[in-house]
């Protein structure tokens, strides 16, 4: 984090006092700015490339930096509007909307301005992230003989092997695929099971990524309540019978927003009302790797308990890592694997080999381990403190479950309370916070709340953020 401060604050330093040279008039060197500044040759060397990419200077290699031409007078801007008729011509018959509405998608991926608390993040603060780790991989990745090639299309074998194993019971590499990203392979999976038109079953709340992924190919999201144990058996069937549906999306795991873990006996039934139903469950594995140091053994995933091929699973290195980061899996059995296997090939090829060197590279090494043990002690930590700090500020907010793994805690909001207007007064206050309304795909029951604990720095943070929000529910409510 300071490494990236000094650079844009000698980048900012260096554009400042650009107008004192011409149009090609060399900058000092480098070595008189590391002298100058006080800051490392890396920190000089990034500082310089972020100016170049602006189109501010030109570097040459051994001869320096130098400052480049004026930019020329922009054209005037043309006329588009004849774009909104292109657009929206007979789009109401379109099974496939063309237009797709990713909001509730950008509320977890938005930086919020400066000073302001992010409990709406939904990754690992930098200071959790494994960057030293995810560094030296990547170095090793880029020497290993090959990296630089074509993967195999499926990815490569040690790393489908290593997914495999993850999974558990009878899952083997063949029926991995490598995807970047889990959004990458939900999307891959909800186009190769259901057509345009088709209802899809959710979980309710459920995954705003995952809902707009639906809505995009043009699939009907039909919600199934959850409780503190999970998807609700009987109300998953009734819903299949009632819709004829073909797919059922769930988070058996921590799931997102509500952190229900599907209790033992409602695994064999779900499994065996979706084969029933003749219908996939896909399993999305999310945050697997984010449990928390008090939370026991795991259940295994459904997909390692499917002998018939019910079960797409999906699992993810990136919650764990680094938003960047993105490598993923898709597990399944049977036809469905070459139908998965052609779509992905099609939207994306492969999953760029450097990438799958660097993951078998990281998961590979003594640093993994470690890094999991840390943020399983982290992440408790950060959840034990938001806990409190909520019992003790907010008590009129309802926290009906608290998870033992992830990276958030789900809160009812009193009946009647405006969540826009919640959200809008807690910006003002200082913190970013998630409205409830996105997670539903039907009207919700009430008003919610979604508070990450995993995108701040730490404790204090985390208190000076419910601190905040006790500001803007007093406006509020």
């Amino acid at each position: 984090m300071q490494e990236r401060s000094s650079v844009t604050d000698l980048a900012e330093q260096l554009r400042r006092e650009l107008d004192r040279y011409s149009a090609g008039g060399k900058l000092p060197s480098s070595r008189s700015l590391v002298d100058r500044f006080r800051v490392s040759p890396v920190t000089v060397s990034r500082a310089l490339a972020q100016l170049a990419a602006e189109g501010l200077v030109v570097t040459r290699p051994g001869a320096g930096a130098f400052r480049a031409a004026a930019r020329p007078v922009a054209a005037p801007a043309g006329d588009t509007s004849w774009q909104e008729v292109a657009l929206s011509a007979d789009g109401a018959a379109d099974l496939v909307p063309r237009s797709v509405d990713a909001s509730g998608v950008l509320v977890s991926l938005a930086a919020p301005p400066p000073g302001v608390v992010e409990f709406n993040g939904g990754y690992l603060h930098p200071s959790l992230q494994p960057e030293r780790a995810m560094s030296a991989a990547l170095a090793r990745a880029g020497r290993r003989p090959g990296a630089w090639g074509r993967p195999p299309t499926e990815g490569l074998p040690e790393l489908r092997e290593w997914f495999a194993r993850s999974i558990g019971g009878a899952v083997t590499a063949a029926e991995v695929l490598i995807t970047a990203g889990g959004q990458s392979a939900l999307t891959t999976a909800l186009r190769a099971l259901a057509p345009p038109g088709a209802p899809v079953l959710v979980e309710s709340p459920t995954y705003p990524g995952m809902l707009a992924i639906a809505r995009s190919a043009g699939l009907r999201p039909v919600p199934v309540p959850v409780d503190a144990d999970g998807v609700k058996p009987a109300l998953l069937a009734d819903a299949f019978r009632a819709t004829g549906a073909r797919v059922f999306v769930c988070q058996p795991l921590f799931q997102n927003p509500t952190g229900a873990v599907l209790a033992p006996e409602r695994r064999g039934e779900v499994l065996r009302i979706a084969r029933e139903a003749g219908a996939f469950v896909v399993e999305d594995d999310f945050v697997r790797r984010l449990v928390h140091e008090d939370a026991g053994p795991l259940p295994r995933p459904l997909a390692a308990d499917d002998p018939d091929g019910v079960v797409v699973h999906v699992g993810s290195l990136t919650k764990a890592t680094s938003p960047s980061f993105r490598v993923s899996a898709l597990a399944a059995r049977g036809p469905v694997l070459e139908r998965l296997r052609a779509i992905q090939i099609v939207d994306t090829f492969f999953v760029p080999r450097p990438l799958q060197e660097a993951a078998l590279e990281l998961v590979g090494s003594p640093a993994w381990p470690r890094h999991l043990r840390t943020i399983s002690a982290e992440l408790k930590a950060r959840r034990d403190a938001m806990t409190a700090a909520l019992r003790l500020e907010l008590p009129e907010l309802a926290l009906p479950h608290i998870p033992s793994g992830g990276y958030h805690l789900w809160l009812r909001l009193p009946d009647g309370t405006d969540e826009t207007a919640l959200t809008a007064a807690a910006l003002r206050a200082g913190v970013a916070v998630t409205p409830g309304r996105p997670y539903f795909s039907a009207e919700p029951p009430a008003g919610h709340v979604r508070l990450s604990f995993a995108a701040v720095a730490g404790p204090q943070e985390i208190k000076e953020g419910v601190r905040r929000l006790r500001t803007a529910c007093d406006e509020v409510l």
